[in-house]
């Protein structure tokens, strides 16, 4: 196991700037990942690592030994693909132990090392079977044994799981969780996918444009997102924004909303005439079909549901209001009128304000 260190890592493609000014240290034995967009520069910092990429600026290192002069070979590091990149003609049993035997190590040790990892995945029956006999999730975990057989100081996974079906990648994500709390190996793995993001990740590095826009533990970063690329990127379905502006109204700072709603803020948040962005999150609009009065501290807003998305054990509501459209969420016990008009309750301390010049936080 080992700790990774960026300082200032940067790379170029032509004109492209693909990352840029990318600073990080990572913990040895810690599971990081990687999320954004397309485009926002994962994958190419994770070819860095690997050194099949070379850094335009900047230093990578492993164990605190810098290597970007280093052959990608001898870095002690493993790499799974998002297409397993397995060899067809070979059985699993080769494709596990290719790695270890191209070191020339002792056939015992070889056979030794390769069974603990097929035992490990579960794959001891399939060891005789070639790639194309295999599903997607059985080709998954042979890449993945051919990475753990080769004890590396650093893990890196890229996209890993995004050719497998929903049910699937669920069932991988509970055994590489279960791989990296046996193993405790310094782990980096690459994902769009936010859900990926929140349940396997110790620290989650979100990034755009090839720069890291925030750091921190899934708690961290759903509770308080940096700006509003962050708070959108994390949680699904992803947060509402409401612009409103600043007012001062008896000595105290408020934010008016477009049908004139107001409520208090604390005057650190803001300056008075500000134009900022509230973020509220689907679970923290509480649909109101009792018509229950309005406690100290919550907003009602009011909403026309134009598409209801049964989701079993809740149903997601898409409506229009003054403010534009909102998603919010109810119980899947609960009916909607027959006039599909609906309020919701939202507590104010669950409201997220952002600048809207900026898209900072603001606290």
């Amino acid at each position: 196991m080992a700790n990774v260190k960026f300082e200032k890592l940067s790379k170029n493609f032509g004109d492209v700037r693909a990352v840029e000014d990318f600073t990080l240290k990572i913990e040895d034995g810690e599971f990081i990942v990687l999320v954004g967009p397309s485009g926002c520069g994962k994958s190419t910092t994770l070819r860095m690592i690997a050194g099949l990429e070379d850094a335009t600026t900047g230093l990578i290192y492993i164990d605190d030994k810098a290597v970007n002069k280093v052959h990608p070979k001898n870095r002690d590091i493993a790499m799974v693909f998002q297409n397993y990149a397995l060899y067809p003609h070979l059985s699993v049993r080769d494709n596990i132990s290719f790695g270890i035997r191209a070191q020339k190590l002792p056939k015992e040790e070889i056979d030794e090392r390769t069974m603990k990892a097929a035992e490990t995945l579960g794959l001891e029956d399939l060891l005789h079977r070639r790639p194309g006999e295999l599903s997607g999730g059985q080709k998954q975990r042979v890449a993945m044994g051919r990475a753990i057989v080769r004890n590396p100081k650093v893990f890196l996974f890229d996209e890993p799981l995004s050719n497998l079906d929903a049910k699937l990648r669920h069932r991988m994500r509970t055994e590489m969780k279960k791989l990296h709390k046996q193993f405790r190996t310094t782990t980096i793995y690459v994902t769009h996918d936010q859900v990926e993001a929140m349940t396997l990740a110790d620290k989650i590095v979100i990034m755009r444009d090839g720069r890291i826009e925030q750091v921190g533990i899934p708690n961290e970063l759903y509770q308080k997102p940096k700006n509003t690329f962050v708070a959108s990127f994390i949680g699904t379905p992803a947060m509402n924004f409401i612009h409103g502006e600043v007012f001062e109204m008896n000595s105290q700072l408020v934010i008016k909303l477009p049908d004139g709603l107001t409520f208090s803020i604390p005057k650190k948040f803001a300056s008075k005439g500000q134009k900022v962005i509230l973020g509220i999150r689907p679970e923290d609009l509480i649909a109101n079909v009792d018509n229950q009065k309005k406690r100290k501290k919550e907003l009602i807003i009011k909403a026309q549901v134009s598409v209801s998305e049964p989701m079993g054990h809740e149903t997601l509501l898409l409506c229009e209001t003054s403010y534009g459209e909102i998603t919010g969420k109810m119980d899947s016990n609960i009916v909607l009128p027959s006039n599909n008009l609906i309020s919701f309750n939202v507590n104010s301390d669950k409201i997220h304000v952002f600048d809207e010049r900026s898209g900072n936080r603001l606290e």
